[in-house]
């Protein structure tokens, strides 16, 4: 996700490159356009002197704004004699701000990462009152049932939701989304019985499933590309924002063992607010367009970006659509196939690694790690992991679209590879026993922390970006049903693992699986900081 100006690849009228000379769809560094691509035969030299101001009168359609013309033409006209990338000459910024406004929407879109973070976290503080209060207080495996049951539902969901999304468009997704999400929160808060508990559970389940593949493939396609990577990222946080409110909703309990009903049924109120929220929001003017719906698609491109990037915005869909991204929306065995089988491997194996990194376990060993340092309180120690996870993806928002995407992926992977690797040596190195408790808390919130520049934020919203757009809804959909299964078998699993092996073991081996994860991310993971989603569409694409 790191960035450099893609090229135009010879797309200057009357001046074709053949798909040959593009780079590699499968460039480890997403290398744009090669210098031997603009060393057109002799027969092309009328055409050659075109190149560059097409480029340029191209590349202004990502932001809606003319570029700063005779600096980059200059510059240009260098690297074309001196055969340099052209992916090395440094973006510049828009002249013209759009008059249009995409934040609102993308704060409407954030309801459904909130609801995700909320109904994770809700059962937290509420699941021994409810035990209590449904009779089950003796009863871990049922008790494990109502934990589990909504990791059980987004699966399901995530599935779904990319169906979905191309079926019914986006915004109207969200709405259906809502049903379950509404549902489930009331059934959890009224629930009088086990049964109804878990009815309402595996409904928010769903929910949340199709809300985790639709917010980042929504936010991704009305986004400007210049603050894309910024306001992609805004999903992680708003999920860490959700499970600190429901943090925060648990502080009544002490006093108040019935509260826990209020807590669950505290969701109706964003599930409601969703609904009608996404009833004033623009349709993805992607999917319009490639529905056919031209004037639908313009109009939610005036209301997005401005009426001055409707010209650009409406040829830079219709580019893309002759390299072939009008076709209709690919089924479920097509992601499977030579064309797009690479690109959604990674998808799901950067979620893969995601959840084998360790998060779960260290968020769950926490509230043990800060008592051997002293800190007895549960809630200080919950707080302490979520002000990390939060204050972490904040910082990443606002580096997203400076550093790039791989390098925070490598960066944060990196870190949380030595984070692990000091928790293990923490817990078996004699001469580090003075200084376990300690050693123990930092190298907890600095994993966390790790984890929230990169590791967290990142696959979600790469992934919408490197899809093309007729497998984009279904392949963001099986990546996150990766993420699910995984976090579902993990759950499952992990105690077993820990009392077979130990856990300062365990802490080894998501060292290693972080190890394995950098080195992955560097031949795999493409970079897409600063480029449109057609430009990163045309240059993925194979000859086939």
């Amino acid at each position: 996700m790191q960035g450099a100006l893609l090229t135009a690849k010879g797309r200057a009228v009357g001046c074709e490159v053949p798909r040959s000379e593009w780079s590699s769809p499968g460039s480890r560094d997403f290398a744009a356009v090669r210098s031997k691509s603009l060393r057109m035969s002799s027969n092309r030299v009328g055409c050659c002197g075109q190149v560059v101001m097409k480029t340029n009168q191209q590349l202004s359609r990502i932001t809606g704004a003319s570029w700063l013309g005779s600096s980059l033409k200059a510059r240009s006209v260098r690297v074309q004699a001196s055969g340099e990338d052209l992916e090395d000459v440094a973006p510049l910024k828009p002249q013209v701000k759009s008059s249009g406004t995409v934040l609102p929407y993308v704060g409407v879109a954030c309801l459904g990462a909130i609801l995700f973070g909320y109904h994770l976290g809700v059962v937290n503080g509420a699941l021994e009152y409810l035990a209590k209060d449904l009779g089950i207080a003796d009863n871990t495996v049922v008790q494990g049932w109502i934990v589990s049951t909504l990791l059980a539902g987004a699966t399901i969901g995530s599935f779904t939701g990319g169906s979905l999304a191309d079926q019914f468009g986006r915004t109207r997704t969200f709405q259906l989304d809502a049903i379950p999400l509404t549902i489930g929160a009331f059934l959890c808060a009224t629930a009088q019985s086990v049964q109804t508990m878990l009815i309402g559970r595996l409904l928010s389940g769903i929910g949340i499933g199709i809300s985790s593949a639709i917010v980042p493939l929504y936010i991704s396609e009305i986004s400007p590309t210049e603050i894309r990577g910024a306001l992609g990222s805004v999903n992680q946080l708003f999920i860490c924002v959700g499970i600190l409110a429901a943090l925060v909703a648990g502080l009544p309990l002490a006093g108040n063992p019935l509260w826990w009903r209020t807590m669950f049924g505290i969701a109706l109120v964003p599930s409601v607010l969703l609904a009608l929220g996404m009833g004033f929001s623009p349709e993805s003017p992607r999917w319009l367009y490639q529905r056919g719906k031209l004037s639908e698609a313009e109009k939610s491109v005036k209301t997005l970006f401005g009426k001055e990037r409707v010209a650009e915005v409406m040829q830079d869909l219709r580019g893309a659509g002759q390299s072939g991204s009008a076709e209709p929306e690919a089924g479920w065995f097509d992601l499977f196939s030579g064309r797009y089988s690479k690109v959604v491997s990674v998808g799901a194996a950067l979620f893969l690694f995601q959840q084998l990194a360790g998060i779960n376990a260290v968020v769950y060993y926490s509230t043990s790690v800060f008592r051997s340092a002293g800190i007895a309180s549960d809630v200080a120690a919950s707080a302490l992991v979520g002000a990390a996870n939060v204050f972490g993806t904040a910082v990443a928002s606002s580096l997203m679209d400076k550093q790039g995407r791989k390098s925070l992926l490598l960066i944060s992977f990196s870190g949380m590879a030595a984070m692990m690797l000091l928790l293990s040596l923490t817990f078996t190195w004699s001469v580090l026993t003075p200084y376990a408790g300690p050693l123990a808390v930092a190298g907890t919130v600095l994993y966390v922390l790790s984890f929230s520049l990169g590791a967290g934020p990142v696959p979600g919203l790469l992934l919408p970006e490197i899809f093309a757009s007729r497998i984009r809804a279904k392949a963001v959909s099986l990546s996150f049903g990766m993420h699910w299964i995984s976090n579902f078998v993990i759950g499952l699993c992990f105690l077993s693992v820990v009392n077979k092996f130990g856990i300062s073991s365990v802490y080894l081996g998501f060292s290693a699986v972080c190890v394995l994860a950098v080195l992955y991310i560097a031949s795999n993971v493409v970079e897409t900081k600063g480029r449109s989603l057609e430009e990163i569409e045309l240059a993925l694409s194979t000859t086939a």
